[in-house]
């Protein structure tokens, strides 16, 4: 059965110094957006650890399982519900992610009308860039967010299986192949979101280079 890794979510924050003065610009404005949409995402820094040992944890309960026995029913199914507790726990986890990356998206959509009145065409032809990546990275964390639900609704139906006293092991093989599937789903748009974020950061970078905006104590996680 492969198992879910853990999922390193890239972020992106940057502390910005301005070398031009721009008074209120939409250089400036576009800034401070991109300021806020980071801040928004503060909270993926902290997630990530707990959630990658809630992703371990829950492996260990699996193995153990598989090594026991029905004549152990009693501690499978102990284990069982320790694993599908585990499964809210990282539930409650990514519902927080959810949350604050759709806070992100919101402040980001406030960058449309300030790039329509951007004089420099060679700055505006960067901000429509950078805008262009990162909304695409919001869409695929969009798809990496319904794909890892969906794997955790498939592993709580695992471990009803498993307390089932007649399981039969075609039924538990059926199971286990959703879950292969589901999660390499959530593998690859996790491996994008990655790419996007890495993209989404040079593209910050080269907006601000067009614009006279210098970039200081950048920091990508």
């Amino acid at each position: 059965m492969k198992r879910l890794g853990a999922i390193v979510i890239l972020l992106f924050s940057t502390t910005l110094i301005m070398s031009g003065c721009f008074n209120g610009s939409p250089e400036e404005k576009i800034q401070k957006i991109l300021e806020k949409t980071a801040e928004k995402e503060n909270d993926f820094n902290e997630h990530q650890e707990p959630l990658n040992e809630l992703e371990k944890k829950e492996k260990e309960q699996y193995e153990k399982i598989i090594k026991l026995g029905m004549d152990e029913y009693e501690q499978i199914v102990e284990l069982s519900d320790e694993a599908t507790k585990n499964l809210e726990q990282r539930e409650a986890i990514i519902e927080k992610e959810q949350t604050s990356m759709q806070s992100s998206k919101e402040e980001f959509k406030k960058m449309d009308e300030q790039i329509g009145k951007i004089e420099d065409e060679k700055v505006k032809k960067e901000a429509i860039e950078m805008v262009n990546v990162m909304t695409e990275r919001y869409d695929t964390y969009d798809s990496l967010y319904e794909a890892y639900r969906q794997s955790l609704d498939y592993d709580r139906e695992l471990y009803d299986l498993f307390k089932k006293e007649d399981l039969k092991m075609d039924e538990l093989q059926g199971q286990i192949k959703k879950i292969n599937t589901s999660y390499a789903k959530v593998l690859k748009a996790n491996k994008q979101f990655n790419a996007l974020t890495e993209k989404s950061n040079q593209k910050k970078e080269s907006f601000y280079d067009r614009s006279g905006i210098e970039m200081a104590n950048s920091t990508k996680e």
